[in-house]
């Protein structure tokens, strides 16, 4: 990987952004993509896309990942000053307690805190051997009273994220940080982006992000409203089943083995002909690829498919370890996969290729 492949996902997975105040991650991505598109458009909520004409009469192909990661919001602030909060996005207790966050203000501050818990010494046998409540969970940074944290600028509302540095880990191909999911989605867009306006493509392209999936799979709504696309397709993460404890059903994506082309979620069912056409290019190409199924969660493709009158959609997702946790882990080989795989396909999407996916 280059170091300006490398540069970019670090500097997506550093910036903060949950549900609903993504703008620091949309900020980064429009100084990224504005030298390679002729417009960038906005939705309602928040959602960024990149216009690219190639050619003005070929249809129109719709990328995006989401800009948002899964985090927390303050909602109550203790009188001894403490923060109490409410989690957005998908979290399991378990991965949560003694994790490190970040509180950012309305004025842009950002202040460094702990999620802490009664200590073992007081906790009876029985409770000890029972989940922790997320309710019973607090935020400690470090404030002496109620006061003290409205001195700093911290309101109920304000953006709460989780706290890591990025790391390769131990100079092998696999990559440790927060917010994988989705900002390596997005960081796809962005380099497919950049490589077509450098090899052409027969299409108007428009590489986006979208706000608000990880409590809904809000903005792609609005933002496929906004491109209506002839195709569309999502970009994002999708679980890894190579770690000890998994069971054979669950073992069926292994890191550096390739993008994953999802093939059924609780969302979306593929459109057959976009699905069949993919993965005729990366087996034409040998790009490797693995199939993947998510029995109970989506992709903004769930919205996607069924914007307008209905579009052909279709979700391409690098597999992660740990999703939706402090520390979760990608390999580079899979980013790079899925990104040559988007962008061939897409160079392949022109007018006839589009028509007869599109026919019935």
């Amino acid at each position: 990987m280059n170091n300006k492949d490398e540069k970019l996902l670090i500097d997506l997975t550093s910036a903060n952004g949950v549900p609903g105040n993504e703008g620091e991650v949309r900020e980064l991505f429009k100084n990224y993509a504005t030298p390679f598109a002729d417009k960038m458009m906005f939705d309602g909520l928040g959602s960024v896309i990149a216009k690219r004409s190639g050619d003005k009469e070929g249809p129109k192909v719709f990328i995006a990942g989401h800009l948002d990661e899964v985090g927390f919001m303050v909602t109550q602030i203790t009188e001894k000053g403490f923060i109490k909060f409410q989690t957005l996005g998908g979290w399991w207790g378990q991965v949560m307690l003694a994790q490190q966050v970040q509180i950012t203000t309305g004025k842009g501050k950002v202040y460094h805190g702990v999620i802490g818990s009664k200590p073992p010494h007081v906790l009876t046998q029985e409770v000890r051997n029972k989940p922790y409540e997320l309710s019973d969970m607090f935020i400690d940074i470090g404030a002496s009273s109620d006061e003290e944290v409205a001195e700093w600028g911290i309101k109920p509302g304000d953006m709460i994220t989780p706290y890591i540095e990025y790391r390769r880990m131990n100079d092998t191909k696999f990559m440790l940080a927060k917010a994988w999911d989705n900002r390596v989605g997005t960081a796809v867009s962005l380099r497919v982006l950049e490589n077509l306006a450098a090899e052409g493509h027969p299409n108007i392209l428009f590489a986006g992000s979208n706000v608000q999936e990880e409590v809904g799979l809000r903005g792609a709504q609005t933002s496929t409203n906004l491109v209506n696309p002839d195709i569309s397709f999502a970009l994002d993460t999708g679980t890894a089943g190579d770690t000890p404890g998994m069971t054979p059903k669950e073992a069926d994506s292994v890191l550096g083995k390739g993008p994953q082309i999802l093939i059924y979620d609780a969302s979306m069912i593929p459109h057959k002909k976009l699905r069949d056409f993919v993965i005729s290019v990366a087996e034409e190409l040998e790009i490797p690829f693995q199939y993947t199924v998510i029995a109970g969660g989506g992709t903004d493709a769930g919205r996607m498919h069924l914007a307008q009158n209905g579009v052909p959609s279709l979700a391409i997702t690098v597999p992660v370890r740990y999703l939706h946790s402090h520390t979760s882990i990608i390999h580079e080989d899979d980013y790079l996969n899925t990104v040559k795989l988007v962008t061939e396909v897409v160079k392949r999407l022109d007018k006839n290729t589009v028509e007869k996916i599109r026919e019935f």
